[in-house]
């Protein structure tokens, strides 16, 4: 079951679409005229394209039952999300993106890949209601260069609607996340890593990844063997001090070498932190001191592909002892 689904109660007549996915195997579903009822998972069951989609025809020379026998359909219940974007795996090497519509909505689109500041199109035009179309082939060894994608989003219906604003979504795949997203893709009815488009405000559960061995598990898990650990990334603050004495209680007995080396811990930690959380930026206090730690922090992310860039930040607060991270 995914967003946007139709689906019916097992012990009722109701109808709808699901709206969202709530603690304890609980479902919200929209009914007629725009309510929302909260119902167990296992109380639910899908209604597919070809049941929704039936033809009610009359046998030729069967008489047609007078107007006022006849049943008045109700208001069927209208799915306003539902885009996603799944990664489909072919075999252990490569996978084709789709940009998927399982919402009731005319959706006009453009998709871009992006790598630094140069943008190529990958596809545009009309997505209709319960569709999907393909957008390129990605191979899993270039895991770690793989582009941004881009999109722009319109939504349309026949007759009268609420007007919904047009919006942009950029994706970033990255290996603390990926793998967590393996699931059923709507409408493709296949296993895939799927990101929904137009949601909105969901924190998601992070996953911490060996980077050294990431196309092995990325192969790995598009083929369905192993398991990921998962495990809860905290966020840090947006300005950590790497200061000694603001990360240890007693220092005086700490050599300078162990001094850097757990000023360098705590800055590559809270850095992946930032990262996985999807933080846009984050800055950095170090002093000026001897510069040791500044420069060291510089080369670092000089070499870090996450990292837009980097500068000096706040030079009336913090004069050159501190240093804002742009994160891409």
């Amino acid at each position: 079951m995914n967003i946007g689904d139709k689906v019916r109660l097992v012990h009722g007549r109701e109808e709808g679409i699901i709206y969202a996915f709530l603690p304890g195997n609980v479902i919200e579903v929209e009914i007629e005229d725009g309510f929302r009822i909260p119902v167990l998972r296992s109380e639910l069951v899908t209604i597919s394209p070809v049941e929704s989609q039936r033809l009610n025809r009359t046998p030729e020379g069967q008489s047609i039952a007078p107007q006022r026998d006849r049943i008045a359909p109700r208001q069927a219940a209208f799915a306003e999300k539902g885009i996603y974007l799944a990664f489909v795996s072919i075999n252990d090497k490569a996978v084709t993106l789709h940009i998927i519509n399982n919402s009731d909505w005319t959706v006009p689109f453009t998709a871009a890949s992006q790598t630094e500041n140069v943008h190529t199109g990958l596809a545009a035009g009309l997505l209709q209601p319960r569709t999907s179309q393909k957008l390129t082939e990605l191979q899993i060894k270039d895991f770690e260069s793989w582009p941004i994608f881009a999109f722009n989003l319109l939504h349309y219906r026949e007759g009268n609607f609420d007007a919904v604003l047009p919006f942009q979504k950029k994706i970033k795949c990255r290996a603390q996340s990926f793998y967590k997203s393996k699931g059923p893709a709507p409408v493709l009815g296949k296993d895939a890593f799927v990101f929904q488009l137009d949601e909105e405000n969901v924190k998601k559960e992070e996953v911490v990844v060996d980077k050294t061995n990431i196309q092995e598990q990325l192969r790995t898990s598009l083929m369905g063997g192993g398991s990921t650990a998962k495990i809860e990334l905290e966020k840090p603050e947006g300005v950590v001090d790497l200061h000694i004495e603001k990360l240890v209680e007693d220092f005086s007995r700490i050599s300078k070498d162990e001094i850097l080396k757990k000023q360098l811990a705590v800055f590559e930690s809270s850095l992946e932190q930032a990262i996985g959380n999807g933080m846009e930026e984050i800055t950095f206090i170090h002093g000026a001191g001897s510069g040791v730690l500044r420069e060291e922090l510089h080369r670092r992310l000089s070499k870090n592909q996450h990292v837009q860039y980097f500068k000096d930040a706040q030079k009336e607060k913090f004069g050159y002892g501190a240093t804002l991270v742009k994160i891409k």
